[in-house]
């Protein structure tokens, strides 16, 4: 009975460990976007044109850190008003600081080649989508500027003149209700909102061995943030709004609703010159302490890819 007993014993872990497991559900397909910033594309004004530089002006293509997007929809063909197509997606808001505006605090805040925004398939009205409808909510990029000064120290002169690297804070929301935030490092409370074209700007510059912070903000004119839009003439979109639309550049975005797999969308930004200013002394550097000023920061087009 021993040498029978444990090839019984053997034989039920064997049978135990053989049977066939729960199928685990696959997860279900998504329509997957993330960003990338790309300086090499081309320059385009609002109405979807290549433009140059302002006469009078100077740009560069920022380098970006964040961006965040306020509102995502799918646009079927170039009659499809604002808000008749599949939106998807559609950031918080509040009326905390008056009228309605971005809730900034809920924002995400997204890297570049990073995932903006996911949704599943099933949830995605089923359709042949040739234009993507994107609003930009935040930029936060590092941009060269021109110091040609004199500092004075304990009454000693000391002349600085050379190149640094700062960082801007964008906010290119139509209205934009922030309590507080980082522009790199230095924090600023606003609890206020603040409309399209609010910016603030932080450097760190080292003069003879001493680090010097300098901070400062601004607000661009109403209307002068470039709001790419090739759909200007049939889909015009709302006034002081920041709806990037694109058309998607190999094929159109197909949803059957039948999906078994992901379905990711490259959303290329162009950066090209897309950081412009005011060139007083037509250096084609930024010399903000010689009183040039910011023009223009909008994004300088659009082009979704389906991969």
């Amino acid at each position: 009975m021993k040498n029978l007993f444990f090839p019984l014993i053997a034989l039920a872990v064997l049978a135990v460990s053989c049977k066939p497991k729960d199928p685990t559900p696959s997860e279900e397909p998504k329509l997957i976007l993330y960003f990338e910033f790309d300086s090499t594309m081309t320059r385009l004004d609002n109405f979807g044109n290549p433009v140059e530089i302002g006469a009078g002006n100077a740009a560069q293509h920022p380098k970006m850190n964040f961006m965040s997007a306020h509102y995502v929809e799918l646009t079927p063909h170039a009659l499809t008003q604002v808000g008749n197509g599949a939106v998807i997606y559609k950031a918080d808001e509040t009326t905390i600081g008056g009228q309605n505006a971005i809730d900034f605090q809920k924002a995400k805040l997204t890297k570049n080649k990073e995932t903006f925004f996911e949704i599943p398939l099933k949830d995605v009205t089923p359709g042949t989508y040739k234009y993507l409808r994107v609003s930009i909510g935040y930029q936060n990029y590092d941009i060269t500027y021109r110091v040609d000064t004199t500092y004075t120290y304990n009454g000693v002169d000391y002349p600085v003149n050379g190149d640094f690297t700062g960082t801007l804070a964008s906010f290119i929301g139509f209205n934009n209700y922030i309590t507080n935030y980082k522009i790199k490092t230095q924090a600023e409370q606003i609890y206020a909102n603040k409309k399209q074209g609010y910016w603030a700007f932080e450097s760190t510059m080292n003069i003879y061995g001493n680090p010097y912070n300098y901070v400062t903000n601004g607000q661009v004119p109403a209307g002068a943030i470039t709001v790419v839009n090739p759909l200007h003439d049939s889909s015009p979109i709302p006034a002081g709004s920041c709806l990037v639309t694109g058309e998607f550049q190999n094929n159109a975005l197909v949803i059957t609703g039948s999906e078994t797999k992901d379905i990711k969308v490259k959303v290329k930004i162009s950066t090209n010159n897309s950081f412009e200013w005011k060139d007083l002394n037509g250096n084609g550097k930024f010399d903000p302490l010689k009183g040039e000023y910011t023009v223009d920061m909008g994004v300088r087009g659009m082009a979704p890819v389906v991969e």
